[in-house]
């Protein structure tokens, strides 16, 4: 049986997603939905997709597609995943699931009403990187102590990964630190029993902060510090250090060195190097296998708990 897809947002993110579909078998992206119709058209042409629209409910009427995969405005992402689900439709949203704590509960209520496969984009679970960490773990050879996150960004206009304009604004807790917090928690086995945060000023144009800084705690004992920047000019992206009770490793990308900086290999942990093309594996093979995925949307639904606490403390 060939999956039959409907994908959401032919942005930079859409376009990750569908070189990753490329290398899986059995799955046939039918549908492509972005706002601007003739962008989008040039797209569909590239990768051979025969249907394009401006408007999702149009995707979400056709029989034929099966599941959708979300890569859109982070303020759209509870509504749309919701509209899938009603509509009878597996759906894979990218990270974040909702930017309230409301949009996620709302999406959970469906997702268990309807028992569809409903899974968020929380990519670092899916990194080889991390699942080497991840597998040392599980087999007992190593745990947390602390973790130190900074994710950076230059960005004090509003563009994408691309450098191109962008229709909506990024925000750092919401999106950025989503990432983070779930993979502190996820990497830990634990969940989050402590987190704060602070601040820097609002950006006056964009009415977001520019920069932040979150410290968590995991049942475990485990702590994590997470420092998020649009102001750092210099790398892009996110960069951790676990520190273990064996072991340090540091992850970049899909690059993982120990704490002395020496490479390890991580091309044998996965099918392939690519995160988010092992992430639409796992959202498919959950469909083909009528089983729960890595990165539910009931799995992830302790980082908006955690984010809704610190949006309140920071808002206090």
């Amino acid at each position: 049986m060939t999956i039959k897809v409907a994908l959401a947002g032919a942005g930079a993110f859409g376009i990750k997603h569908l070189d990753g579909i490329q290398n899986i078998d059995g799955v046939e992206v039918v549908s492509l939905i972005s706002r601007d119709l003739q962008k989008t058209k040039e797209v569909a042409d590239k990768y051979g997709i025969k249907h394009v629209t401006t408007d999702l409910a149009e995707s979400l009427a056709l029989k034929e597609v099966d599941a959708v995969i979300l890569c859109t405005p982070t303020q759209m992402h509870a509504e749309q995943t919701l509209a899938c689900l009603k509509a009878g439709k597996h759906v894979q949203v990218e990270i974040p699931l909702a930017d309230s704590l409301k949009g996620a509960q709302d999406v959970l209520a469906l997702q268990k009403q309807t028992d569809l496969v409903a899974m968020c984009g929380h990519t670092r679970r899916f990194n080889p990187s991390h699942q080497y960490v991840n597998q040392k773990i599980t087999a007992g050879e190593f745990n947390i102590q602390q973790m130190d996150v900074q994710t950076y960004f230059f960005r004090r206009t509003n563009t994408n990964a691309l450098g191109q304009a962008r229709s909506w604004t990024d925000h750092l807790l919401w999106h950025h630190a989503a990432h983070s917090v779930d993979l502190f928690a996820y990497q830990c086995n634990s969940p989050i029993v402590q987190a704060n945060a602070i601040q820097g000023p609002i950006h006056p144009v964009l009415g977001i902060a520019m920069d932040m800084s979150i410290q968590l705690k995991a049942a475990s004992g485990a702590i994590c510090t997470l420092s998020l920047s649009f102001n750092n000019d210099g790398p892009l992206g996110t960069f951790f250090r676990y520190i273990g009770d064996s072991a340090t490793y540091l992850a970049r990308y899909d690059d993982l060195f120990t704490g002395k900086e020496e490479k390890i290999d991580v091309s044998k942990v996965a099918v392939s190097m690519n995160g988010i093309e092992l992430q639409d594996r796992e959202f498919f093979a959950a469909i083909q296998e009528g089983r729960e995925p890595n990165s539910s949307v009931a799995q992830v639904f302790n980082c908006y708990q955690v984010l809704h606490n610190l949006e309140q403390q920071l808002n206090g």
